[in-house]
């Protein structure tokens, strides 16, 4: 009997031992498991325009972010609030734009975490029909969306130059607005530096540009819910750092761009007459000075704050407002640790 219990209980500590065992097995294969979901998650970025050329800059982030687990999926919208919304209410993750008047006036839940660029953008008309912004004292002008820095900009440029439009007209699209520009469907709007050139080149005697002075402010950003940041910080690492290192590279040498286009196989069916404007883009750009180093930060948003105010799109004394009601600087500040300033 004695020799038996002396089995019985070999047996059942070698019990207790295998399902421990098993059951720290299972614990693991569940926390690996966990970590695999995380790191493969497929994150959404919203749009509010179609991805071309300018596109590019961050087309290579983002398949450069891939490539370290980090998968994000563009949603083009047909306007930049339009996707603002959709960031807002949940249906994408990550936003492009500067929702600088969404957040103040709805107290909405985002955060800028990346200045993409400067605004950079050309105020042209036909000069058949106006050749200053005097002319365009009580005139329709046309801008991107509502809440974009093309109607921030029409707004200061109205004030600073003492004018008053009859109304401000929404176009979504730089394109858009150039071949409606073109067509004569519009006489007064905001391009991008490709469009201009574009108008340059095919009706260089129709269009003019018309002068803006020193503009300093956020024409397209990165922004996201403040929940999707703390439960997606190792991905949103993973992004901001890309980012850097590949506008770093753009300014070094906006080759750069053309060799990654081909390496990656991205925007395969430019047409080739966009195609041959790659380059020139990005040289004019960089000279432009228009891709930050440093991906934005402090500076940027105080400079930002100031520029919306002005225009009104934001309200108060800018230097009441504070730049961390608008912004999330620690993925940014990690990266510039890790990538060097």
């Amino acid at each position: 009997m004695r020799q038996y219990r002396g089995a019985a209980g070999v047996i059942a500590g070698r019990a207790f031992r295998l399902a421990a065992l098993t059951l720290a097995l299972l614990v693991l294969v569940l926390g690996l498991a966990q970590t695999a979901e995380a790191q493969t998650k497929k994150l959404k970025l919203a749009l509010g325009d179609i991805a071309t050329i300018e596109s590019l800059n961050l087309l290579i982030a983002l398949d450069r972010a891939k490539q370290r687990g980090v998968e994000i999926e563009v949603i083009p919208f047909k306007s930049e609030d339009i996707a603002t919304q959709a960031v807002v209410n949940g249906q994408a993750d990550i936003g492009q734009g500067t929702p600088y008047s969404v957040i103040q006036k709805v107290n909405a839940p985002i955060r800028l975490f990346y200045q993409m660029q400067t605004l950079l953008f050309f105020p042209i008309v036909d000069k058949t029909a106006y050749k200053s912004w005097k002319d365009l004292d009580g005139q329709d002008f046309v801008v991107h969306s509502r809440g974009s820095g093309t109607e921030a900009m029409a707004q200061v440029m109205a004030q600073t130059n003492g004018i008053k439009f009859k109304s401000i007209s929404y176009v979504p699209g730089s394109e858009v607005r150039a071949l409606a520009m073109l067509r004569g469907n519009i006489k007064a709007t905001f391009v991008d530096l490709a469009n201009r050139n574009f108008l340059m080149r095919e009706a260089p005697d129709k269009f003019m540009v018309l002068p803006m002075g020193d503009v300093k402010a956020s024409d397209e950003a990165l922004f996201a819910r403040r929940e999707v940041l703390d439960a997606n910080k190792e991905a949103i690492a993973v992004l901001v750092e890309e980012m850097l290192s590949v506008w770093r590279a753009i300014n070094k040498d906006p080759q750069f761009v053309v060799a990654e286009r081909k390496r990656l196989g991205l925007l395969r069916d430019l047409p080739p007459k966009l195609e041959e404007e790659v380059l020139p883009y990005y040289r004019q750009a960089v000279e432009s000075g228009i891709f930050p180093n440093d991906g934005g930060g402090e500076e940027a948003a105080k400079n930002d704050l100031l520029f919306f105010t002005t225009s009104g799109a934001l309200k108060g004394n800018p230097q009441d407002l504070k730049v961390e009601d608008f912004w999330h600087f620690k993925p940014l500040e990690q990266a510039r640790a890790k990538l060097g300033s």
